[in-house]
């Protein structure tokens, strides 16, 4: 699969290079990193490395910080090859997209020198601590981690749990309720960053996610100090600047998601092509082209709507869009690398294949980032309300073509 022809030159030529980056020295190197955490660690190292020597780091990080300074629509075409790879993204510093722009653009001076940058450089990995355990992600206001603001400090005093990154993290961006229990939530949190160094500071336990450890883990913080720099954005504001990060995050994630997807299919397909059964090719078999048809059809929308939401965000709208393109992307990953599970037979469930490691990091988005209930219960009424303040929903309503100039 190539990048569209009406899509920026720019993005295209890093997107096939990414592309070649991760076929010739990540997928070879999976094996490896599958089997062992320690080797997978030394071999990450090496393949960041290689990456920043041929220009691939922090493609998607902002201009101003050594990024390709594309717009997302542009971006979302190297992130789809990124994505191709479990490692992906860890690999070209895509992981950390998120965290640095909105370390970018709310951190103090004194986090961007000491957290930002290192970041940028790939001498810090951040991680973001907002669910609670005992607690539903989408449903802030039943959060009890609280930030004490003192004359000379601010103490920092609760847990989080399944958060991205928490064993090897430098720093985490800790979402945390700063003001009375009488506030809306809108007013009641504020964003601290804490070091993961920091005294009070401690990774409880490390949870499996479906049977797999991949860096999730519940954290404790007791009484972390910090000084007030370390706030991100205003006191009070931190639920304003979560949002703003989720639209990107989502975003990206969907695309990487959907790179997944495409590897999925690539793999199925030339199963398909390959495996001879009673005399024929397993590509014959009616049934099994179903499986083709099926999953053609729901990466090709599910990137629709992806670029369609990255548009959105472009022009700096919210819209119904960014909920429907993630659910979209979760449910085609899903969908998709089961039925190339399927088509691989048992050979599929077992490590000789990448399928069931990418099986099982799929499963895990139809949770991550807001789970799908959450985005239909946003979505539908959303949509449902244009009915009474107008003559409906406008699917004709324009973006930007999906093609705002690199």
């Amino acid at each position: 699969m190539t990048a569209e022809p009406n899509a920026p030159g720019r993005a295209r030529e890093l997107a096939r290079r990414v592309r070649e980056f991760v076929d010739t020295h990540v997928v070879p190197a999976e094996p490896e990193m599958f089997a062992s955490r320690e080797v997978c660690a030394e071999l990450l190292v090496e393949l960041q490395s290689k990456a920043r020597s041929q220009g691939l780091w922090g493609i998607g990080y902002p201009a101003s910080l050594g990024g390709a300074g594309l717009p997302l629509t542009s971006y979302l075409l190297v992130a789809e090859q990124e994505g191709r790879s479990f490692y992906g993204p860890a690999v070209f510093g895509a992981e950390t997209v998120v965290d640095v722009h909105m370390l970018d653009r709310f951190a103090t001076p004194q986090v961007r020198e000491r957290f930002l940058l290192p970041t940028v450089r790939g001498e810090a990995v951040p991680s973001y601590g907002m669910t609670e355990p005992g607690k539903t992600g989408s449903e802030v206001s039943g959060f009890t981690t609280e930030v004490r603001f003192e004359p000379d400090r601010c103490t920092v005093r609760g847990r989080k749990w399944f958060i991205s990154n928490a064993d090897r993290a430098t720093f985490m961006t800790v979402m945390a309720r700063s003001e009375g229990l009488g506030k809306h939530p809108k007013d009641a949190f504020s964003l601290v960053v804490v070091p993961t160094d920091a005294t009070g500071f401690g990774i409880v336990r490390e949870l499996p996610v479906l049977g797999h450890f991949t860096g999730q883990c519940e954290v404790e913080l007791r009484d972390v100090q910090v000084p007030h720099s370390h706030v991100v954005g205003e006191r009070g504001a931190g639920l304003a600047v979560v949002q703003q990060r989720l639209g990107l995050a989502r975003t990206v994630r969907s695309m990487h998601w959907l790179g997944q997807a495409q590897r999925g299919f690539d793999l199925m397909c030339r199963r398909l092509r390959s495996r001879r059964v009673q005399g024929g090719h397993l590509a014959d078999k009616q049934l099994l082209g179903q499986h083709v048809a099926d999953s053609y059809a729901e990466i090709s929308a599910a990137r629709a709507l992806v670029r369609r939401a990255a548009a959105r965000i472009d022009q700096g709208r919210l819209h119904v869009d960014l909920g429907v393109a993630k659910l979209a992307a979760s449910r085609t990953a899903v969908a998709v690398l089961d039925r190339a599970v399927q088509v691989h037979g048992a050979e599929g469930l077992c490590d000789d294949t990448p399928l069931s490691v990418m099986y099982r990091a799929a499963r895990s988005t139809r949770i991550y980032d807001g789970a799908d209930e959450v985005q239909i219960s946003q979505m539908a009424p959303r949509i449902l309300k244009t009915y009474a303040d107008s003559d409906g929903f406008d699917f004709t309503d324009p973006v930007d073509d999906f093609a705002a100039p690199a």
